[in-house]
């Protein structure tokens, strides 16, 4: 059987940080259309795995591929949201978010870009703010922003880096609705330290485990995402999932 569509395929990936291996002959594919979730303690790899998707590292940091279903590379199919929102602080809320437009000088599309990143600003509470420049934002609402220029981007891949991690309570569950529906179809790889998160938004959770990393061991929850958090069923896979968790040795 063909793999999915926009599928990542990582093979023999073999990758160190700061002296340290964190990924020694991994192989995994990442399964299109899908929302895969990594889940692992602080420093164990996961940041690196995603820029190494991204196209973020040197080809001499690490050996091994990462490809497209095709063969082709991922570049050009990627949009990245870091955990940092990394906004212009000399631009407005909405022209932070049309930046990647500008840059890439689509003018004939410009106006297009404009009422759809309006209304993605709409649905993230951030309408009244166009015109507000970074500095006078709360860390959400930068993290919002930094959100609809990635979901303006509209590529078939996503990164992210722990995209919610800066928001209040009730904030991120809305942003999880919201997020959810704006990257239906997509193939999504989400960071999160919140296993709770990750039951409510993932399609297959991939439990990273220290100190080097050869596999992945995969959770995959009973129902579809996004998930009431409230629901008996998820909440005993809370169990299960924290239960794997607390065999992952800490890195040193």
């Amino acid at each position: 059987m063909p793999s999915p569509e926009n599928s990542v395929h990582i093979q023999d990936l073999s990758l160190s940080y700061q002296e340290k291996q964190v990924f020694k002959n991994f192989s995994h594919c990442l399964k299109g259309g899908k929302w895969n979730v990594l889940l692992g303690r602080s420093g164990v790899g996961k940041s690196s795995l995603l820029k190494a998707i991204a196209g973020l590292l040197s080809p001499s940091s690490y050996q091994g591929t990462i490809k497209a279903d095709d063969g082709s590379i991922l570049s050009g199919q990627v949009s990245w949201m870091t955990q940092d929102a990394l906004l212009l602080p000399w631009l407005s809320v909405l022209q932070n978010v049309l930046i990647g437009n500008k840059l890439r000088q689509l003018s004939g599309t410009s106006a297009i870009s404009e009422t759809k990143a309006k209304s993605l600003l709409s649905d993230l509470g951030l309408v009244s703010y166009l015109d507000m420049k970074p500095d006078n934002l709360s860390g959400g609402m930068r993290q919002r922003t930094a959100l609809a220029r990635t979901l303006l981007e509209d590529r078939p891949i996503v990164l992210l880096d722990e995209p919610f991690s800066a928001l209040d309570a009730m904030t991120r569950s809305e942003m999880h609705d919201l997020t959810s529906h704006y990257l239906t179809n997509k193939t999504v790889v989400m960071i999160t330290h919140d296993p709770l998160e990750a039951l409510k938004l993932a399609d297959i959770v991939y439990i990273l485990k220290g100190p080097t990393i050869t596999r992945a061991e995969v959770f995959i929850p009973s129902s579809c995402p996004p998930r009431d958090t409230k629901n008996q069923s998820l909440l005993e896979e809370h169990d299960i999932l924290m239960g794997q968790l607390s065999d992952c040795k800490a890195p040193s």
